[in-house]
């Protein structure tokens, strides 16, 4: 899958366009909440990035134009747009140069930057903090599936976008904002054995996350108390990720059987030589095309087991791993 593969554009040392994000990881770490895991997890850099009002030029506007533009909104940086394409981008540092140079009148296209990393806008907003990480970017332009421009998300987009959740969730707490209404599970009919299956296919980053967000919706619905579904998902997610990138594919199986969840992963291979080892924060045997999209730090084990009642793995080298996750859903 090439969806998420950038091209990159080496930036100079030390130089960035916002101080806004701590450096530290707001994931993967054993002291990160349950409920910050799952929003990032949930959300998409759709749904933090700026879409409207966009400040862009085109590719024969002048330098000098886009360092106005840059200047009235209080931006360092512009995109060059042109009937939904995007052509480059004109940061301020081109702007600086273009005035020690004396050519701030040239136009755009002549020194605009062309090779760009870009987001797209179904990234899980975790990938997205990983690149603001890992570059020393303040924002990022926004493609869809197609290559089309739709926004522009920033380091301030993440960091509001997070406040915001995080505000309601305290609203919900402290009994400001109505929750959702719903059901304790003991009257809910879950009596019969439900069971769903879904596939992983390796390398498909486009695609994870999309079972763990299914078996969410289908808890919420059952109306399972709510921090149990946040670990639930926790595991589920890092499961599906675990075999879309670790493993060259596989299964991850959700069932229901009456005040239990059990939550199976299963792939085709390698297999893990070493489980002890596997399940240390930090271990990863992902490949370096997996590393430079910000997945792969960790194999995310530790963090199921974690969230889980009863963890449980077993692998044969290279026949594949079956990891075993169950949550009990008795209110004690």
């Amino acid at each position: 899958m090439n969806d998420y593969q950038p091209t990159i554009l080496p930036a100079d040392a030390g130089q960035k366009d916002d101080d806004i994000m701590a450096a530290h990881s707001l994931t993967g770490t054993k002291e990160s909440p349950l409920v910050i895991l799952e929003m990032l997890q949930r959300l998409r850099v759709r749904d933090v990035m700026k879409a409207d009002g966009v400040v862009s030029v085109v590719r024969s506007d002048t330098l000098h134009f886009a360092q106005n533009l840059m200047k009235r909104n209080s931006i360092s940086g512009v995109p060059v747009l042109e009937e939904g394409r995007l052509f480059g981008i004109v940061s301020v540092n081109i702007i600086i140069k273009a005035l020690e140079g004396g050519y701030i009148q040239d136009p755009c296209h002549k020194h605009m930057s062309t090779s760009l990393v870009f987001l797209e806008e179904g990234m899980p907003l975790a990938l997205a903090i990983k690149y603001f990480q890992n570059y020393t970017f303040g924002r990022f332009p926004v493609l869809d599936k197609d290559r089309k421009f739709v926004g522009i998300v920033s380091q301030r987009d993440i960091m509001r976008a997070i406040l915001k959740e995080l505000a309601e969730e305290l609203a919900r707490y402290e009994g400001k904002k109505p929750a959702a209404a719903t059901v304790p599970f003991g009257e809910v009919s879950t009596s019969a054995y439900t069971m769903q299956q879904y596939p992983v296919v390796h390398n498909d980053l486009q695609n994870a996350g999309r079972a763990a967000n299914e078996i969410k919706r289908l808890l919420a619905g059952a109306g399972v108390d709510k921090k149990i579904v946040r670990r639930i998902a926790v595991a589920a997610y890092e499961l599906e990720i675990n075999i879309a990138i670790h493993s060259v594919g596989g299964t991850l199986t959700f069932i229901l059987d009456g005040q239990k969840v059990t939550i199976i992963a299963r792939d085709r291979g390698p297999g893990i030589a070493d489980i002890e080892w596997a399940l240390r924060d930090g271990t990863s045997t992902a490949n370096d095309w997996v590393r430079s999209m910000g997945f792969g730090a960790g194999m995310g084990l530790a963090n199921s087991k974690r969230v889980s009642d009863k963890f449980e793995i077993k692998s044969v080298v290279p026949s594949g791993t079956t990891v075993l996750c169950e949550f009990n859903l008795k209110k004690d």
